[in-house]
This record gives structure tokens, C-alpha cells and sequence, in this order.
């Protein structure tokens, strides 16, 4: 980890800026590709995509379930991210499956994905090339869980102001 560099000059004390990869592990999803895309909601194990649509059905398939849990999935192409914390299966190798290898919490990480987005007009894949060498600030684990505790309050205050509207 470096302290106070590239586009974080002004950090407070005892943060640090490093890259995703240098916190992030990621593993190819090939084991826990879905065989059969005859979903039916009546199935348990739900299907997933890291864009928009999220959950795309659910399986009866009892192998290749992913349940090293939570994790983070990332779509290879969008740059879309989702954390996971119940057991699934996935519908393609276009994604990776990413887990936390620092003592950081995930939940701050998966803060900083669902913003962070790389936009192009190729159809490439960015974790390896790209999005893996974004820079993050990291704070002291317990203001990681201040920010996190912070912005969940703030996404709960502004669904109940929708629900009123």
C-alpha cells in the first residue's frame, strides 16, 4: 500500500491508497456455470448476472455451486458489481468472482465497484487490464465500517423519501 499519492494527495492520517488487485483476489466462474437454462422460480439456487437483471432465474442443479460467501461479482464487460452473500450459480465466464484477500471489509469495496465504473465501445474484458489496477483510498477498518454504516442509512432514508413520493 502506498501512502498519499496519484489522485488521493490529501488523505487523512493513517490511510492508504492501493490498487483493487493488491486487496482483491479474483477466481473465473467456469466451475459454477449453469448447464441448463430451464429456470423455473420454483428452484432454489438462483442464477446470476452482475448487470442490471442481477438474479436471471433460478436452477434445480444440486453441483457447482458457489458458496465461499460474501463475495463480489463483476461483470467482465460492463464493469457492473454486485455483492453476494447466499449461495448461486452463474450463466456465463463473463464474469469474475472476487474475494477480499486484506483484512478490509467487503461491503466498502463493494462501495467503491457500484461507483467506479470504465466505460468504452470495445467489447473487451477489464478486470485483468484495467479495473484491477484502479487506486482506492483505504481508511482504518473502523471508519471503512463508519462510511458503510453511513451510506446504507442514507440509501435507506432516500427509499423511504421515493416510497412517499
Amino acid at each position: 500500500m502506498k501512502e498519499r499519492i496519484g489522485h488521493y494527495p490529501q488523505l487523512p492520517d493513517r490511510w492508504a491508497v492501493c490498487r483493487l488487485e493488491q486487496v482483491v483476489d479474483y477466481e473465473q466462474p467456469t466451475a459454477y456455470i449453469v448447464n441448463s437454462t430451464a429456470y423455473d422460480d420454483s428452484y432454489s439456487i438462483p442464477v446470476l448476472t452482475a448487470g442490471k437483471s442481477f438474479i436471471i432465474g433460478y436452477t434445480n442443479e444440486t453441483t457447482g455451486i458457489y458458496s465461499n460467501l460474501p463475495c463480489i461479482i463483476f461483470d467482465d464487460f460492463t464493469t457492473d458489481s454486485r455483492l453476494v452473500d447466499f449461495p448461486f450459480k452463474v450463466k456465463s465466464s463473463a464474469m469474475k468472482i472476487l474475494k477480499i484477500c486484506k483484512d478490509i471489509e467487503i461491503d466498502y469495496i463493494a462501495m467503491f465497484m457500484s461507483i467506479t465504473r470504465l466505460v468504452g465501445d470495445t467489447h473487451k474484458r477489464y478486470w485483468i487490464s484495467e479495473y484491477s489496477k484502479l487506486e482506492i483510498p483505504i481508511p482504518p477498518k473502523a471508519e471503512q465500517k463508519r462510511i458503510v454504516y453511513a451510506v446504507r442509512n442514507l440509501f435507506a432514508q432516500l427509499d423511504v423519501i421515493m416510497e412517499s413520493l
